[in-house]
């Protein structure tokens, strides 16, 4: 299949190395034709480390390159059976890119989004043939993280779905289907993780190194929240979690945090600017968590309770299957277990007993629980 990308950014270069990898002629365009050549100059870099690391063989390496041409326009992907825009989340740029694209691809060509927030029904409806889009979205870094959400608009072609899941089976990833809904399946059950952690160290009941060592030493969680929006970028964080609570039509469960909105307004993105809620500048020092179990043990019910209620909502809305749940945010976002499971495992008493003690601490909406959650057992 001849695969389009659109976009050389770090997703875009890593979904053209795995499509690439798999066989794939793939095509990559960019708009600025230096972040072109600096992507595949990276990419040439990553495979040569591969090789020394004996992960792939030279000749893969050579095979993998070959199968990459850099697009000088759009008007390249003319002959492509699959086009991946991953661009700047940005709306009305996504529609100003497609609708250019439609008028040179074939009637046959499947356009895909790898959108992780904007609703693919919205991006799929400004098409001439909006049958033919799906949201296709990777998780980063794309050739190591095996998540792919699949996700039809209300206007996709009902078999494209499953074709785009075998797809991606047979790209060697775990593919998911979702509802078009904010956030869709990991983005929507994560927002927690940072949203109550961020909210926690506000009101200064902890730290956020406290609340990072909680999380990774009671939870098993491989990084805590903060940690993982300085490596996500908390900006971009950040920009997800203002579009979800937009789409929701500013529920307050989803509502964003003005420590994260000043954190990105003075440039603090994390590892790309070498500073966000942890400084990696060189030779930079800093500080530990202050050790306390009765508190970690308070972060940790608080948090694991909101990402508890954030996946029986899911399961009761039939956002995605139980399994397909519990897939999505053990492959997508690493979590130790699959969320459904950990509530039984705690207990889904202990979880609504926890939500109905914050709510009535905060007489807040933010902490409501699902309808389902109490039935559960």
């Amino acid at each position: 299949m001849n695969v389009g990308i659109i976009g050389a950014g770090t997703m875009g270069i890593g979904i053209a190395q795995v499509a690439a990898t798999n066989g794939c002629k793939v095509w990559v365009y960019d708009a600025n034709p230096k972040q072109v050549e600096t992507a595949t100059v990276g990419l040439e870099k990553t495979l040569t480390r591969l090789v020394d690391k004996q992960k792939i063989s030279a000749e893969k390496m050579v095979e993998i390159l070959a199968n990459i041409s850099i697009a000088t326009e759009l008007k390249d992907f003319k002959d492509c059976g699959l086009i991946i825009e991953a661009i700047i989340e940005n709306k009305d740029i996504k529609i100003k890119v497609f609708t250019e694209l439609e008028t040179y691809v074939s009637e046959d060509c499947i356009i895909s989004s790898n959108t992780s927030s904007i609703s693919i029904t919205s991006l799929g409806a400004e098409l001439k043939k909006p049958k033919r889009f799906i949201g296709i979205h990777f998780f980063n870094p794309a050739p190591l993280m095996p998540l792919v959400e699949i996700i039809p608009s209300l206007l996709t072609e009902k078999s494209l779905a499953e074709k785009m899941y075998n797809l991606m089976k047979e790209w060697g990833k775990m593919p998911v289907i979702a509802k078009d809904i904010p956030g869709f399946i990991v983005n929507r059950i994560a927002r927690p993780y940072y949203g109550e952690g961020l909210r926690i160290v506000e009101e200064n009941i902890a730290t956020h190194q406290q609340v990072d060592e909680a999380m990774r030493t009671l939870g098993n969680f491989k990084m805590g929240p903060f940690e993982l929006m300085d490596l996500i970028g908390v900006d971009v964080n950040f920009a997800v979690t203002t579009t979800v609570y937009k789409d929701y039509f500013y529920d307050p469960k989803y509502k964003p945090s003005l420590l994260q909105q000043r954190m990105s307004e003075a440039k603090l993105h994390g590892r790309k600017t070498e500073k966000g809620f942890y400084n990696y500048a060189e030779g930079a020092e800093n500080p530990a968590a202050q050790k306390d179990d009765a508190l970690y043990q308070q972060i940790f019910l608080r948090i694991i309770s909101m990402l508890i209620n954030e996946a029986v909502e899911a399961k009761r809305l039939g956002v995605a299957s139980d399994e397909d749940i519990e897939l999505a945010m053990q492959k997508g976002v690493n979590y130790p277990k699959g969320l459904l499971a950990w509530g039984k495992e705690i207990g889904y008493s202990k979880i609504s007993e926890t939500l109905q003690n914050l709510y009535e601490e905060y007489q807040e909406e933010r902490y409501r629980q699902s309808p389902l959650l109490k039935k559960m057992n």
